[in-house]
Formats: structure tokens, C-alpha cells, sequence
């Protein structure tokens, strides 16, 4: 005969599922399986806030609508949270984020543009030579960064 497990939680938690729980003292968040402490992180630590309730849904501790209406986060974080886990696993909470890499119109790229500009070069020829897209190259002009020569016109 099978025994079944009351779920005992020390006193001053909040309960997130019948067996799972958490409780903030301190400045430090800690989660329970009945009365065992499973994990604990900073308040402020908001990398390990998702990786750990995205991991309870994915060992299927607690569900997703369990989880945002124990905590009140937002259905769609906990989701992105979730495919993160399932794409990346834990570390995946903790790397550094991507960045975007150096601009490609720098001061001395729309020098030299500006030259070939005003020596009378298209700016698609410009763009082309100066191994820049074409589109990013036309924004530059359009923005200001960069000008056409006016063209002369001969007066009759």
C-alpha cells in the first residue's frame, strides 16, 4: 500500500502548486517541495527567477498558468522563458547578451563617401565600391549624413 505525502510547508510560504512552494526573507528567495528547500537565489537575481520557474514547468513540477499566478509575471515572459530552457538548458539564463556589432557608417567611411559624392560618383557606385549596402549607404543620404553634389545646370 502506497503512502501519500501531505505536503507540510514551514510556516510564512506561499504555495505555488500542492507540493511546491517558496518563501522571501532576507532579500533571498527560497522554493520548497513540501518541507525540503530545493533552491534559493537573490531577490534581485532575475536570471535564476526565470531559469528555476521556467524549470519547473518543464519537468512539469507546476504549470505555466500556476507559476504566473503564483508570481504574476506575464504569460508571455514565462513562455520565452521556457522555450529558452528547452533550447539552451540552464546556462542559456546566464550568458552574456548579444550586442550589435560597430557601425558601419563610421566618421572616416562617410569622409571618404562624401568625397567620392562630390567627385561626381553615383551613390550606388559609391556604395559598390565602398563594399557598404546600397540601402544603408541611400538612408545615410536620405538622413543627411551624407548629400549629393546639386547637379549645374546650363542656363540658355
Amino acid at each position: 500500500m502506497t503512502q501519500i505525502q501531505l505536503p507540510f510547508f514551514p510556516e510564512g510560504v506561499t504555495p505555488i502548486t500542492a507540493v511546491l512552494a517558496f518563501s522571501k526573507q532576507d532579500g533571498r528567495v527560497t522554493y520548497f517541495n513540501g518541507s525540503m528547500p530545493v533552491f534559493v537565489h537573490d531577490e534581485e537575481d532575475v536570471a535564476s527567477f526565470r531559469m528555476i520557474t521556467a524549470q519547473f514547468c518543464v519537468n512539469g513540477n507546476a504549470k505555466q498558468a500556476e507559476i504566473v499566478r503564483a508570481f504574476g509575471v506575464s504569460k508571455i515572459s514565462l513562455k520565452r522563458a521556457v522555450k529558452r530552457y528547452r533550447e539552451e538548458g540552464p546556462k542559456g539564463f546566464y550568458k552574456p547578451r548579444k550586442r550589435r556589432g560597430a557601425a558601419v557608417l563610421t566618421p572616416a567611411v562617410l569622409a571618404e563617401a562624401q568625397q567620392l559624392l562630390d567627385e561626381g560618383l553615383e551613390p550606388s557606385e559609391v556604395a559598390d565600391r565602398l563594399d557598404i549596402k546600397r540601402d544603408t549607404f541611400s538612408k545615410a543620404v536620405r538622413a543627411g549624413r551624407l548629400h549629393k553634389p546639386v547637379k549645374k545646370t546650363l542656363s540658355r
